[in-house]
C-alpha cells in the first residue's frame, strides 16, 4: 500500500482494482446492501458459546500511521485511538513504516510512544531497503523494477536491527518487524520472490533482534507463505505469518497448512481497508457493517490474531479527519475496546440466522460476544453459555444508523442463557459473566 488511491499514480485498491482481482480468481465481497436479506423478528437458532473450547489468542486490533504520507496524529487523536472509553477506538495495535532513510525514523515516534504507554503492540513494515542496497531489473513490462541485491542481505538485516534499536532507545520496544510490505504487489516499491524471502529468512533473519513477520502478501496469496511453512530452517527464523486481505474471498481465509505446520507461530492480518477507500465513506451506512462482517470472518474463519486497518485517520478509515471515530471505526471498536490482548476466541455458533454473525472471546471472568445483524429487520437471538448456569448482569453496546457504540441498559442472563433483540442493521457487543 502507498499513500492514497486518490493520488495520481497510485494503484487503486478494491473498487479500482476489481478487474485485477477478478483476473486473479478473487471475488471481492459484496457490500451489505447487495446481500441484505429481510429476516423476520422471529427467533433465530440459539447461539451456543463454549468457553472451554479455546481457539486463537488475540493480540489486538488497530491500524497504521504513516506521518510522511498523511501527517501524524495530534495529541488528542492519539488519545482517541488508544483510549478505551466512550468515543474512543480502543486500539491495541499500531503499525508504523520502516523508513529507508534514517532521517525519517522519528516521524511516527510520538504516536508509537503513546501507543506503548497504553500497552499497545507496535510493529513495523518496510516498503524499501536503503537505495544503496537495491538494484533495478526487468519484471514483465516493468523495466525499473526494484529488488534487494543478493550481496546486501546481511546489510539489510542490520538495517532492520538498526531501526529496532533506534525505536527501543526511544522507548518503543517493537513487538515485531516485517521483512517487506506486499512483496508480491510491488510496482511502486521493492519486489521479492518467494524464493528470495525464504532464503533471507533462512540465512539472515536469525540475526534480527525482535520478532520477524513475513511475507505480508497483498491478498493472502498462500503460494507466498507455503514455502516458508515447508522450509524448517526458514520457519525457525520467522515468528509471525503476516497477510493482507485486499479482495481475498472468504473461502480463502482458512489456512490448513498453517494449522499443520505453524505450531508456536502467530498468524496476523497486518493491513486492509474494506470494502473500499471511497472518499468520505467512513460513515456510510449500512456499508460500515461490511467492516464488522469482515472482522468476523477474519477471526472465525481465518483465525487471525490481529486485525490491522490501513490509515488510522482517513476519510474512509476508523478515525475521520476531524479526529472523531467513524461508523467503520465503530465496527472495529465493538471488537477492539472489549476484546483485549490476551483474550482467547472460543467456539460459538457463527451464523445462527441468515445475516447474523456471532463470535465470542473469553477474557478473565467473562465472555465478550460480538453479534452483527445485517438484516433489514430485528432478530430475536438467544445466547447460551455451555457448562454454566450462572446468572447476572450483562453490559452491552450498540451501533446502528443513529447510535455509535452506545451503552445500553443492562440485560440479565439467567442460568447461562440470554435472549435479546438484535436491531435491524446493527452491531452489538455483550459482556457475559462466567461466574
Amino acid at each position: 500500500m502507498t499513500q492514497d488511491q486518490h493520488r495520481p499514480g497510485h494503484r487503486p485498491r478494491i473498487w479500482g482494482r476489481r478487474s485485477v482481482l477478478t483476473a486473479m480468481g478473487a471475488v471481492p465481497t459484496l457490500g451489505v446492501a447487495a446481500v441484505m436479506v429481510g429476516a423476520s423478528s422471529a427467533s433465530a437458532q440459539t447461539a451456543s458459546i463454549n468457553p472451554s473450547a479455546s481457539r486463537q489468542t488475540i493480540r489486538g486490533f488497530g491500524a497504521m500511521t504513516h506521518a510522511a504520507w498523511v501527517g501524524d496524529l495530534t495529541t488528542a487523536q492519539r488519545e482517541t485511538a488508544f483510549g478505551t472509553g466512550a468515543g474512543q477506538l480502543g486500539f491495541s495495535v499500531l503499525r508504523i513504516p520502516v523508513g529507508e532513510n534514517r532521517s525519517d525514523w522519528s516521524r511516527d515516534l510520538a504516536t508509537a510512544q503513546r501507543a506503548v504507554r497504553s500497552g499497545a503492540i507496535v510493529f513495523a513494515s518496510p516498503w524499501n531497503p536503503p537505495a544503496s542496497m537495491t538494484e533495478t531489473f526487468t519484471r514483465g513490462s516493468q523495466t525499473n523494477a526494484r529488488r534487494l541485491k543478493a550481496s546486501s542481505y546481511a546489510a539489510y538485516a542490520q538495517h532492520l536491527n538498526d531501526f529496532t534499536a533506534y525505536m527501543r532507545g526511544n522507548g518503543v520496544d517493537l513487538y515485531a518487524i516485517s521483512i517487506q510490505n506486499e512483496p508480491d504487489y510491488a510496482q511502486d516499491w521493492t519486489w521479492w520472490t518467494t524464493a528470495e524471502i525464504t532464503r533471507f529468512l533462512r540465512e539472515n533473519a536469525g540475526s534480527i533482534s525482535t520478532r520477524v513477520i513475513a511475507p505480508e502478501s497483498f491478498q493472502y496469496v498462500k503460494s507466498m507463505s507455503d514455502p516458508i511453512l515447508n522450509d524448517a530452517a526458514a520457519l525457525a527464523n520467522v515468528d509471525i505469518i503476516g497477510a493482507h486481505l485486499y479482495g481475498t474471498p472468504y473461502a480463502n481465509f482458512p489456512y490448513p497448512l498453517f494449522k499443520q505446520k505453524g505450531a508456536g507461530k502467530d498468524l496476523w492480518m497486518t493491513e486492509v481497508y474494506h470494502p473500499n477507500s471511497n472518499a468520505n465513506s467512513g460513515d456510510a451506512w449500512p456499508e460500515a457493517l461490511d467492516v464488522g462482517e469482515h472482522i468476523h470472518h477474519a477471526m472465525v474463519d481465518a483465525e487471525f490474531q490481529t486485525y490491522v486497518w490501513w490509515y488510522l485517520r482517513r476519510s474512509y478509515g476508523p478515525m475521520r479527519e476531524d479526529g472523531r471515530i467513524s461508523k467503520r471505526g465503530a465496527l472495529m471498536t465493538h471488537f477492539a475496546r472489549f476484546v483485549r490482548p490476551g483474550a482467547v476466541r472460543v467456539d460459538a455458533t457463527a451464523n445462527p440466522a441468515s445475516g447474523v454473525f456471532v463470535s465470542a472471546y473469553r477474557t478473565g471472568s467473562s465472555v465478550v460476544v460480538v453479534a452483527l445483524n445485517t438484516n433489514t429487520s430485528a432478530v430475536s437471538q438467544q445466547f447460551t453459555l455451555a457448562g454454566t448456569a450462572v446468572s447476572g448482569s450483562v453490559s452491552n453496546w450498540l451501533t446502528d444508523a443513529s447510535r455509535t457504540v452506545a451503552a445500553q441498559s443492562a440485560l440479565t442472563m439467567s442460568n447461562g442463557s440470554l435472549t435479546t433483540s438484535l436491531p435491524a442493521r446493527s452491531a452489538m457487543t455483550f459482556v457475559l459473566p462466567l461466574g
